[in-house]
């Protein structure tokens, strides 16, 4: 068992943290989920709502998580929206796994950048957008460079919240808890995106982590805002997904 008698604290989003959960408990890890994140629905669905019932006048469908493609398929099934509604829509998505949930849906993709992030989804579509229509349905907060970059590049975006992530106060004592037990404190801690970070960092309020945990990030837009908050990043997928984290991890901790 290559992880075997490592404690990981996995953060994600409770129905989400499965998949990461199980792929180092199979390599031995004694795992700990409290998660840093909570998924919401928007306040309204009304922007979003409005944007599909005018599906047929975008040129491109772009999803950025496999939570705005949930929110899409209840969408979907709210408005009795068949599939052949997005037959004129090319899709682009972020990732292999958001790319399997567009699937699912009966949807097409045309899409899916090399590398699993914001900047590469622009690169993917350079070329492809000037003059067209382009639908980006995402969180509540999340960074512009998607819109931002396909703008200077002639598109016309329109920007819609699928849903909100917020901090899971419930999770403040679990969390202090077990960083301040010197049996159950993690030796490594895992994110998975940047509000992960931010989170975790809300939820310790200024208490301090233990010298010996260590900190692994799904890529590099995730690293890079652990740096901006002030902590070391000891392991950094090569593969944006949850195969690659827990890769990574085995190949740094597990040899």
């Amino acid at each position: 068992m290559p992880l075997s008698g490592l404690r990981v604290l996995v953060g994600r989003a409770r129905h989400q943290a499965s998949a990461l959960s199980s792929g180092l408990k199979v390599l031995g890890a004694d795992v700990i989920e409290i998660p840093f994140i909570e998924i919401r629905k928007p306040q309204s669905y009304k922007p979003l709502d409005t944007a599909l019932k005018k599906i047929n006048e975008y040129d491109w469908l772009i999803l950025t998580s496999v939570n705005g493609v949930e929110a899409l398929a209840d969408r979907m099934k709210k408005l009795r929206f068949n599939p052949a509604a997005f037959h004129q829509v090319k899709v682009a998505a972020i990732g292999p796994a958001t790319r399997k949930q567009i699937e699912a849906l009966g949807l097409k993709v045309a899409v899916v950048p090399r590398r699993y992030i914001a900047e590469s989804v622009v690169e993917s579509l350079r070329g492809k957008v000037e003059g067209k229509r382009v639908l980006l349905a995402r969180a509540k907060v999340a960074r512009d460079v998607i819109p931002r970059e396909l703008r200077k590049m002639g598109a016309k975006v329109d920007v819609v919240e699928a849903y909100e992530t917020v901090v899971p106060t419930s999770s403040r004592m679990n969390l202090r808890a077990v960083i301040r037990d010197t049996k159950r404190s993690p030796n490594l801690v895992c994110f998975t995106s940047s509000s992960t970070v931010r989170n975790f960092v809300q939820l310790l309020r200024g208490q301090e982590v233990p010298q010996h945990t260590k900190f692994a990030s799904i890529g590099p837009v995730t690293s890079r805002t652990l740096r901006e908050l002030g902590f070391l990043v000891h392991i950094e997928a090569t593969e944006y997904t949850i195969p690659g984290l827990i890769r990574a991890i085995v190949t740094k901790v597990g040899t």
